[in-house]
């Protein structure tokens, strides 16, 4: 769906894009994860065409972004980090002049908006005036402006900058619909745990160089090379003890509150497939094991520290 080959921008002696390569799968839900000025309002500039690469090039469904920007732009929806807005039309005139823009009918105009309204919960704010609309309103409208055509790609830059918490989630909640529809979507963030919980995969981005790519607790186990696995268990809490104990795979094993172990594990999914399968034969009373999440930001902070 999309392919990024070395894709590179500089301005004068500055580097803002570093030979970046990223190729993302139909009806991912990706997450570019970095600072201010690590470069990813560029690449979604360059992406929505409208920012020309200093060297490299990019193909979205098909279409090369430098010699097929207009066929690419047929196929995005670009909600860009600020949210321009005509303030003296209201909501519904306002998509009804983007669909307009992109050639649909007034006939499936008048069919579409209140549908996009209700996607994104504002068709009881279709008669009011973009200009008193809350800044979540607002970019929430904004997405559905970036709807109108029904493009495959959706590119949102830093969507939640700004929004108050209430907004967040429903930014997020409008997130998962989308992906539930088969969008390819494209999002960034410096707000790290919540591109962990929309995200199938994220990117993280560091002075232009994309440094690590994956899930959440690929990068981490790649950073850590363990992971941390809490278990409860219904009785005889010392047999479990003594089983975990005996495998070479758990180091730091510990007893938690209300019949709970903590411990750190070695090895794949498969070996903790077997390490489950082989508690249960051995009659371990295990009522749960689970992986404890990693906090995003530390495992940001662990990536790019080494970044020059």
């Amino acid at each position: 769906m999309i392919e990024i080959i070395d894709l590179t921008k500089t301005y004068g002696k500055f580097t803002a894009l570093d030979s970046l390569n990223l190729s993302i799968e139909k009806g991912t839900v990706f997450g570019f994860v970095g600072q201010n000025g690590a470069g990813k309002s560029t690449t979604f500039s360059i992406l929505a065409t409208l920012l020309a690469p200093t060297s490299g090039t990019a193909f979205i469904n098909g279409y090369n972004i430098s010699k097929e920007s207009k066929d690419v732009r047929s196929q995005i929806g670009y909600m860009p980090d600020f949210f321009g807005v005509y303030d003296q039309l209201k909501a519904v005139e306002y998509l009804d002049f983007y669909g307009a823009s992109y050639g649909i009918t007034a006939n499936e105009r008048a069919k579409l908006i209140p549908q996009l309204l209700e996607l994104v919960n504002l068709n009881h704010k279709q008669d009011d005036y973009v200009d008193v609309l809350s800044r979540g309103m607002k970019q929430r409208l904004c997405l559905a402006r970036s709807l109108i055509h029904d493009p495959e790609v959706l590119i949102l830059d830093e969507p939640a900058s700004g929004l108050d918490p209430r907004a967040r989630v429903e930014m997020r909640e409008i997130l998962k619909e989308l992906k539930t529809m088969g969008k390819t979507i494209l999002i960034s963030s410096h707000i790290l745990p919540e591109l962990a919980e929309m995200c199938d995969v994220i990117g993280i981005i560091d002075q232009g160089k994309l440094v690590a790519q994956g899930a959440v607790s690929e990068i981490q186990m790649r950073l850590q090379g363990e992971k941390v696995m809490i278990v409860k268990v219904y009785r005889d809490i010392e047999k479990a003890v003594q089983f975990f104990e005996d495998n070479p795979l758990i180091s730091q094993l510990k007893v938690e509150e209300n019949q709970t172990l903590q411990f750190l594990f070695k090895g794949t999914d498969e070996d903790q497939y077997l390490l489950l399968k082989q508690a249960l034969q051995h009659e371990v009373p295990i009522i749960s094991m689970s992986q404890l999440e990693g906090n995003l930001e530390d495992i940001f902070m662990e990536i790019t520290k080494g970044v020059d």
